[in-house]
């Protein structure tokens, strides 16, 4: 029995693994925390973690956003 039991716990990580392969095209990735809020995965060394209400509010912002980061765009640096 414990070569069926290798055998499934096997495919259940390979499963696992192609699953964590297909994150997003941008390599981003949305979580619920332990504490029910939102992170976002990949656009540094740690997520970005905010409330549903929070997420709104900044997400309600994007269009004055995207004319700051013209506006300022010589003093903003960009991290590759």
């Amino acid at each position: 029995m414990a070569d069926e039991e290798m055998r499934m716990e096997l495919e259940r990580l390979r499963s696992e693994n192609a699953a964590l392969k297909h994150v997003s095209a941008k390599g981003l990735a949305l979580k619920v925390s332990e504490k029910g809020a939102l992170s976002v995965y990949g656009l540094g060394r740690f997520p970005v973690t905010l409330y549903k209400e929070q997420w709104v509010k900044l997400l309600a912002m994007a269009e004055e956003i995207k004319v700051f980061l013209k506006a300022n765009d010589s003093q903003l640096k960009a991290k590759l």
